[in-house]
């Protein structure tokens, strides 16, 4: 049904999780996520002895936001949530850019995601912070479980509903195609922008500066604001829904996280293809989709209705 919105439910029985020890997922998964670190440490100590270039910092910002849009509004509002519908080239420009971000592939996603929906903060949640037990050296296992920890363990899927929408997503050759080749995709996102800076400033230091600032420290940027809603998004902030889980709201992270830190707005609602339910509350991906709506390239936006919002906060 159009435009329809799907509030939280309880859990069902969680489905079991399990560790294979090394295998070369794990060691693809931390030279993904220990090379951006790498790289922005090199950042900073160029940043301290030469400092950062006008066209290092555009590179930086530009192609943060770019990714971000590809996760957040592809990967998860689109792909995992049905939140809107689109044209095939729009997705395809989504799932490259979300590749870009080197947040794993797409069929990943889709398979992954609504596991912490169904079992958020109880067994079977693949990313919960809230199961390490009571103290704060708990609590700081906890939060690196959830922020990067979980990204370690190889988990079994066997749920139906993932499976349903992985066959779906599978129908779709373009996007098939496209996610087959993330490697190439992170590759080339590492590329552009050393290729552009070495052009535009004729030399191999330039292309060097690209490199690390266009390419490993944003990647570092952005895998940082997207894990900070798994693991902070569930422990600090606001709970102005009650859910089935202990997700919340935090202002901070709203920016840079293109308004997925509006983490129990969307629990509460989540399929609903806006975050921000108040005025105040910005919501850059939100307002990526009302454009693309108004220009006719996205259809069948699901929103929250006033009554629905005020309905379940006079549950809480």
């Amino acid at each position: 049904m159009k435009n329809q919105i799907v509030e939280n439910n309880q859990p069902d029985s969680p489905t079991s999780t399990n560790n294979d020890g090394l295998s070369i997922n794990t060691i693809i998964t931390a030279i993904i996520v220990l090379l951006p670190l790498v790289g922005t440490v090199i950042g900073m100590g160029i940043l301290f002895y030469s400092g950062i270039s006008s066209l290092e910092l555009g590179l930086l910002v530009s192609l943060c936001i770019l990714t971000v849009i590809g996760v957040e509004v592809g990967f998860h509002r689109h792909f995992s949530h049905h939140s809107f519908q689109t044209t095939t080239p729009i997705r395809a420009i989504l799932t490259i850019f979300g590749l870009m971000a080197a947040q794993g592939g797409l069929v990943y996603w889709v398979i992954e995601h609504p596991r912490h929906h169904k079992y958020s903060d109880v067994s079977g949640d693949p990313h919960t912070p809230n199961l390490h037990g009571i103290g704060f050296k708990n609590q700081l296992r906890g939060l690196y479980h959830a922020h990067i920890g979980w990204i370690f363990e190889v988990l079994k899927s066997g749920d139906t509903d993932s499976s349903l929408l992985v066959k779906d997503l599978l129908k779709d050759p373009v996007i098939f195609r496209i996610d087959q080749l993330q490697l190439t995709w992170v590759v080339l996102g590492l590329l552009i922008p050393a290729i552009l800076e070495g052009v535009i400033t004729s030399s191999w230091i330039g292309a060097f500066k690209g490199f690390i600032w266009g390419g490993l420290v944003r990647i570092f940027l952005v895998q940082h604001f997207i894990w900070s809603t798994n693991s902070i998004c569930h422990v600090y902030g606001s709970r102005p829904f009650k859910t089935n889980g202990f997700s919340t709201n935090n202002v901070w992270l709203a920016i840079p996280t293109f308004g997925q830190s509006w983490h129990n707005n969307h629990h509460t609602f989540p399929n609903s293809a806006i975050t921000g339910l108040e005025w105040w509350q910005i919501d850059l991906g939100k307002w990526l989709i009302w454009i693309l709506e108004k220009t006719g390239l996205v259809w069948d936006v699901k929103r929250p209705t006033a009554n629905m919002i005020a309905a379940r906060k006079l549950q809480t």
